[in-house]
């Protein structure tokens, strides 16, 4: 990393918008600037892949998909391919929430007739010829489609339908595109964009059906045991996950081609990513596929060096982030070493235990510190929930004599800046100072995650002008504003 930097980890399923999700429209491009005006020079992401039925972006039918839902109805409009009536009608209910029944209901069949519309197919082909595993995933969703929506392992019928295929290949190029007309906005504002990989890939997804060598599976093409982590702080039962693990030696074989692909993709839509769960390549946590919780599972060697070493290669200049959270041993701590990669500090983790390397003056230079991630309770809710004891030491730590929890953020804010890791990022709920209620996502459970959104009214109440006086007094307000 270069210089010290401050960024907002918003994911843009929460941006504020009037089509019931975030997307990559006019709010997106208001949020830049409104980073820009806080002294922020990264913005963090969650992943961009179409989600499965439970609507989490780190369960995935494909890892080289775009989430169609991201795309801006607007634009579509502009561009003659959806009337102002057509637009209007997916109008959001609720404008603090994801209205993902809806969004389930009607957004495909929009966007189909929006595709119907094209004229010119020229630039999608070329898109797809330059994005084979993007045009495996158009390929997927509308054999899946013609199969009745069933697992791949179900499918009798390996015919897409043509107009569901040509559908899905435009709605693939139309959010890429989208996209990256607002990176380039974002980049040109001196704002770098960090995205999120997630480790592992969905069973039923195009990555699995087109390439089943890369994954443990039994003869009918499911998995012999699946992810997870153990019990932890997050769940007292571990997390079940249910990804079907890598066949690691065969990967190993071709040099982790998949893999390189993978970050390939990744580094053409960010400027940076976030590894998660990188423990995991130097052990993984395999759970037998019939278990009911995690506890069952057990520690399997990983591919270490020799996986990191394909992902830097891949990589290239771009920023990597490993997310070394969890149940780290030497072996993790020996392997984050060796791949060089700056590992994740939580503020929120900091006060566990003496001398916890999530304590704010134990953070290296290399290093990305956060008050809480997308799977924390927010910082006022964590605050809250704390014993009266441990709440009075945070207090003290951060130096805030009083006894107000909203008043004592501000010297949480102000700790983290001051701290020696070289990029800092706040989650857009701790901006605001909300509580648990807005949490995005807990760790172990299924139901009511994912689905919490900003309205424009609450981001325009953020004190921009603390935050950036809190970037320049303490470095983090580069020149250049966002150099990483």
């Amino acid at each position: 990393m270069q210089n010290r930097s401050v960024g907002v980890l918003m994911p843009i399923s929460m941006l504020p918008g009037k089509y019931g999700e975030g997307a990559f429209g006019e709010d997106a491009y208001r949020f830049v600037d409104f980073l820009v005006r806080g002294g922020f020079s990264v913005w963090q992401v969650l992943p961009f892949c179409l989600p499965d039925d439970c609507h989490s972006p780190y369960k995935s039918y494909s890892s080289f998909s775009l989430n169609p839902n991201f795309i801006d109805l607007d634009t579509l409009g502009r561009k003659g391919l959806l009337t102002p009536a057509e637009c209007a009608s997916a109008e959001e209910k609720i404008s603090y929430t994801c209205e993902f029944s809806r969004l389930d209901r009607e957004r495909l069949p929009l966007l189909f007739l929006a595709a119907s519309r094209v004229t010119d197919r020229a630039p999608i082909d070329a898109f797809l010829s330059s994005h084979p595993e993007t045009a495996d995933f158009c390929h997927f969703m509308a054999l899946r489609a013609a199969n009745g929506d069933r697992h791949h392992t179900l499918w009798k019928n390996d015919v897409p339908d043509e107009t569901t295929l040509r559908a899905w290949e435009f709605i693939e190029y139309e959010a890429f595109c989208e996209w990256q007309s607002l990176r380039s906005y974002a980049n040109a504002q001196g704002v770098r964009i960090v995205g999120d990989l997630p480790i592992y890939v969905a069973e039923d997804s195009a990555d699995v059906f087109f390439a089943p060598e890369n994954f443990l599976l039994d003869e009918k093409g499911h998995p012999t045991e699946v992810a997870g982590v153990p019990p932890d702080y997050f769940s007292a039962d571990g997390q079940l996950w249910g990804n079907p693990l890598y066949d690691y030696k065969k990967m190993k074989e071709d040099g982790f081609a998949f893999w390189r692909r993978r970050i390939s993709f990744m580094c053409e839509l960010f400027d940076g990513v976030r590894i998660d769960h990188f423990r995991g390549i130097e052990s993984y946590f395999a759970i037998p596929s019939d278990a009911v919780t995690a506890r069952e599972g057990v520690w399997r060697k990983g591919p270490g060096l020799a996986l990191v070493r394909a992902i830097r290669e891949a990589a290239g200049d771009a920023l990597l982030i490993a997310e070394d959270l969890g149940e780290i041993t030497p072996a993790v701590k020996k392997l984050l070493v060796a791949s060089g990669l700056p590992g994740m500090r939580v503020f929120q983790f900091g006060f566990f235990g003496d001398e916890s390397p999530h304590l704010p003056h134990n953070y290296e230079k290399d290093s990305v510190a956060y008050t809480g991630t997308h799977d924390n309770n927010t910082l006022l809710g964590y605050l809250f929930d704390l014993d009266p004891a441990t709440r009075r030491h945070v207090f003290d730590y951060v130096g805030y004599p009083g006894e107000e929890i909203g008043e004592a953020i501000d010297f949480v804010f102000r700790t983290m800046y001051a701290s020696h890791a070289g990029l800092l990022i706040l989650p857009i709920q701790d901006l605001l100072r909300f509580g648990c209620d807005t949490r995005l996502n807990t760790p172990g459970t299924a139901e009511d995650n994912w689905a919490f959104r900003v309205t424009r009214d609450q981001l325009a109440s953020i004190r921009e002008g603390s935050f950036r006086s809190l970037a320049a007094l303490y470095g983090r307000l580069p020149e250049n504003h966002g150099n990483l």
